[in-house]
């Protein structure tokens, strides 16, 4: 399988990419990973690739049709996986035509060039085409804490700018698969964690300011509840949901717990304590700060992910404790990754917890 990555260089994508070009006997001929780098974009995510010869990266623009198209043909792309986002809720509210342009707009004209390209395309290479859309359960909205999970059939109800724009890529995608044929799936997933996750979201952010001496922020109570799903858990379930799933169908990928943002931030401390530990000796939720809450900010996440564990067999296999120790230890051992990021790219001058 030849396969357009759209956003490699963030987060998930670099994830998905480092772990299918490892797998063993892994079915990838090409990876051709299509990034704009924006802010959260970094090349250093993917730079073990490069030795790869299956791998090639290509800076775009998922809204330049013609250079996506030109892609498509030359390297007789199977699957896309469309990763490129603008994900972050506090830079949504802030400013939200960009989330509009990419997660909106941008999917749009990639949906575009998709649809040109698969109808060129044999009888037998239209029907094992997939376009996969990445996508969050933000779309849903906000559960109360005695609600039952999101399923797929929960209607959207976003409460964010960000959340809009996902859902409004998400019902293009849906609109392409029922007017035009396109073979298209999607995924809503949790709360993603792990390596090479950008220092503004909660986990990199509480460890990085820990380190420094600086204030570990809590938006209002703390008592917000979300689902965590080890970035390579998610990855597993992506390339489950690409190579088994039904087309046209949308799958919820979850972690299956329920921390509350507080306790996620107390157990970073504690980590914290046991693998790098202050000079002072104090413990490092003396710098937990409450802070005014975010505008709309959703009360809780979970994510019922039976669907994917009943037709194609996938579980997550790491357990937050694991993974949050392995997220840590990353962190503590990559400080040059975080340095070039915060000194170059990122300020962390806002307060607040971003998740």
């Amino acid at each position: 399988m030849n396969i357009l990555v759209t956003g490699g260089c963030g987060f998930i994508g670099s994830n998905f990419i480092r772990q299918r070009l490892a797998a063993p006997g892994a079915a990838v001929r090409r990876m051709v990973n299509l990034d704009r780098l924006t802010y959260a974009g970094n090349p250093a995510n993917v730079a073990d690739c490069a030795k790869d010869s299956r791998y090639e990266f290509v800076r775009g623009d998922i809204a330049d049709e013609a250079l996506v198209g030109r892609l498509l043909a030359r390297h007789a792309i199977a699957a896309i996986i469309n990763f490129a986002a603008e994900t972050h809720v506090d830079r949504s509210l802030d400013s939200p035509e960009p989330f509009g342009q990419t997660n909106v707009i941008g999917t749009l004209r990639l949906l575009n060039a998709a649809r040109h390209y698969w109808a060129g395309l044999n009888a037998e290479k239209k029907n094992t085409f997939r376009f996969l859309q990445i996508s969050t359960d933000e779309v849903y909205g906000t559960l109360m804490p005695n609600d039952p999970p999101f399923t797929e059939q929960t209607p959207f109800a976003p409460n964010s700018p960000y959340a809009a724009s996902k859902a409004a890529g998400d019902h293009l995608v849906r609109a392409y698969g029922k007017s035009y044929g396109l073979p298209v799936l999607t995924i809503n997933c949790s709360n993603n964690y792990g390596p090479f996750q950008f220092p503004e979201k909660l986990i990199p952010l509480t460890t990085l300011n820990a380190l420094e001496g600086k204030p570990l922020p809590i938006y209002g109570d703390g008592e917000q509840v979300r689902d965590w799903l080890f970035v390579e858990d998610h990855a597993t379930a992506i390339n489950s949901v690409l190579v088994k799933g039904r087309v046209g169908e949308v799958y919820n990928v979850g972690g299956g717990n329920e921390p509350t943002n507080l306790e996620i931030v107390q157990r970073i401390c504690a980590l914290m304590e046991a693998k790098a530990p202050r000079p002072d000796g104090r413990s490092y939720a003396k710098q937990i700060t409450f802070v005014a809450d975010r505008p709309g900010h959703d009360r809780r996440y979970a994510t019922d992910f039976s669907k994917l564990r009943s037709e194609l067999g996938w579980t997550p296999v790491i357990s937050l404790e694991s993974g949050l120790a392995k997220t840590v230890d990353w962190y503590l051992t990559h400080r040059s990754w975080c340095d070039e990021i915060t000194t170059q790219k990122y300020a962390r001058q806002r307060l607040g917890t971003p998740v």
